[in-house]
């Protein structure tokens, strides 16, 4: 884990790693190509019941969403706020977002931005890897947030086109490489969380949600989330 206090020189990358996506953008005035809106419902997508979860009717209330309305509409084609309770009560909120168009106006928020907007503090935040399927490992960043007496770990991932980011700078990234291939890459922000104050029992749960979710969808359906890593094949993100 790291302190929130990030080097000035990681801020100095961060700054030119978006200067070089807008430069890259605005050289490529009209792309090669855009995505064609995904050919799917997150609604019918996600099922209600998977491995040991099921959906609970109440869960929209109980998900962070700090965004307006507008700035939803406005940034995402699709948006979808669950949560999902096991045999023992554990219950995990799971929030997707899917934009079409990831230039840096319209690109998928972190939730680094969108927990501290609605008052949350941001106690740490690391790198990790998700096993699915016991021979996938789904790169993510996990956060600690806190608000008043409210523990709430997080897990979450972006696909920016078919490639799976976490931070700023990992997204950026990949925005400069569609750049230059004149391609404007799609998006998906996909947040899982629960309120807990053990936070590593919280990212057990939540790993264990992930894999269940995971494994519970077809080739197709599971490359929509995690781009290329949900091919037949999968292969370590390490190696």
């Amino acid at each position: 884990m790291f302190s929130l206090r990030q080097p000035n020189r990681i801020a100095a990358l961060m700054a030119g790693l978006m200067l070089l996506a807008a430069i890259t953008v605005s050289w490529l005035k009209v792309p090669v190509s855009a995505p064609s809106p995904p050919n799917v419902e997150l609604e019918r997508l996600v099922p209600v019941k998977f491995g040991d979860w099921t959906l609970l009717d109440e869960g929209g209330r109980l998900i962070v969403n700090p965004q307006a309305q507008e700035t939803l509409q406005r940034i995402y084609s699709q948006t979808l706020s669950r949560t999902y309770v096991d045999s023992s009560g554990v219950r995990i909120m799971l929030s997707l977002a899917y934009g079409s168009d990831q230039r840096h106006d319209s690109q998928v928020h972190k939730p680094e931005v969108c927990y501290p907007a609605q008052g949350f503090q941001i106690r740490g935040r690391f790198n990790g890897f998700v096993k699915v399927a016991s021979d996938l490992l789904i790169p993510v960043m996990r956060m600690d947030t806190v608000l008043g007496r409210r523990n709430e770990p997080v897990t979450y991932w972006i696909r920016v086109g078919d490639k799976v980011v976490r931070g700023a700078i990992e997204q950026n990234l990949a925005r400069v490489r569609y750049g230059l291939q004149r391609k404007v890459p799609d998006g998906l922000l996909f947040r899982v969380s629960e309120i807990n104050p053990d936070s590593a029992r919280a990212y057990l749960n939540q790993d264990r949600f992930i894999d269940q979710f995971l494994s519970a969808l077809g080739n197709e359906s599971r490359s929509f989330f995690i781009g290329e890593l949900g091919s037949s094949d999968p292969r370590d993100p390490r190696a």
